[in-house]
């Protein structure tokens, strides 16, 4: 009798380790970041800059190219002027707000984030390590596609 009792204890033991085992994971680990989740997780820096598919990232200063953005999920930002500053006068870091527009395919700041450009971006991609936006910008009386890629 003793014996049909730690079989049944063993049993039980085997299914016990069977279910808690085979339970789907529940963890955030397995869904897809939303673009939130993306914009958020990093400080965003310069990467290149294209205008009507050519590359016109040398007629950026360097003083820009150094500068960093960094977005949180509560419409809140940051924008750092990097290690070189343009004028030694501004601020070493701006606050700003901003927001997804237009079914999260544009990116809305209360100030423009980046030199000749304005308030809003739309996203070409985001990813885990890069933010590719553009925006039409005016260069010498002709309005232009200007694409700015960002690296993490």
């Amino acid at each position: 009798m003793q014996k049909n009792g730690v079989f049944i204890g063993m049993c039980a033991f085997v299914l016990l380790f069977i279910a808690v085992s085979c339970k789907k994971d529940s963890g955030s680990s397995n869904q897809a970041k939303t673009k939130t989740d993306l914009l958020v997780q990093n400080t965003w820096k310069f990467d290149n800059a294209k205008v009507a598919g050519t590359d016109v990232s040398g007629f950026i200063a360097p003083c820009d190219k150094d500068n960093t953005l960094s977005f949180a999920a509560n419409g809140s930002g940051t924008a750092d002027e990097g290690p070189t500053k343009c004028d030694a006068a501004d601020p070493q870091t701006v606050a700003f707000t901003w927001v997804f527009q237009n079914s999260e395919t544009e990116i809305k700041a209360n100030v423009p984030l980046f030199p000749l450009g304005n308030d809003t971006f739309t996203i070409v991609s985001l990813t885990e390590t890069q933010l590719i936006v553009s925006q039409d910008v005016d260069i010498m009386g002709s309005t232009q596609n200007a694409v700015l890629t960002f690296k993490k």
